[in-house]
């Protein structure tokens, strides 16, 4: 696979990793072994960044699109999510208050979802209620 393909997959940021592995081609092979017997470069950069967008937004729980709103366009360090968290920046209480609200709509319609199922196909209680069916 790409090496874009293979960094997305393992939540890291492309161009901080080592050169070799931006420039080769990974296979499934090495892909699995750098999962499961990941080098110390890929520790690293998972632990201390710099982190993709997608990883930032899931630290800092608010949407890929919250971070653009506020102004956040870069990879970032754990250090620089930690101090945005101690800060807590305007933009991102809005964030993530928006985040937030935006799970327990999908939380409320996915009840409202599984009520409607269950009226329009009631699971039977009983074996008798079940063989009357």
């Amino acid at each position: 696979m790409k090496p874009a393909t293979a960094a997305k997959k393992l939540g890291i940021y492309l161009p901080a990793t080592p050169a070799e592995f931006q420039e080769g081609v990974v296979t499934r092979e090495e892909f699995d072994d750098l999962r499961t017997n990941p080098p110390q470069w890929l520790t690293d950069l998972r632990a201390n960044g710099p982190h993709p967008r997608p990883v930032v937004a899931q630290k800092l729980n608010v949407s890929i699109s919250g971070l653009a709103r506020g102004g956040i366009t870069e990879a970032l360090t754990t250090a620089q999510i930690t101090a945005l968290l101690e800060e807590r920046p305007e933009w991102l209480t809005a964030e993530r208050a928006s985040m937030a609200a935006v799970r327990d709509e999908a939380q409320r319609v996915k009840e409202a979802a599984e009520k409607k199922a269950e009226k329009q196909n009631p699971v039977p209680r009983t074996k008798r209620e079940a063989n009357n069916r």
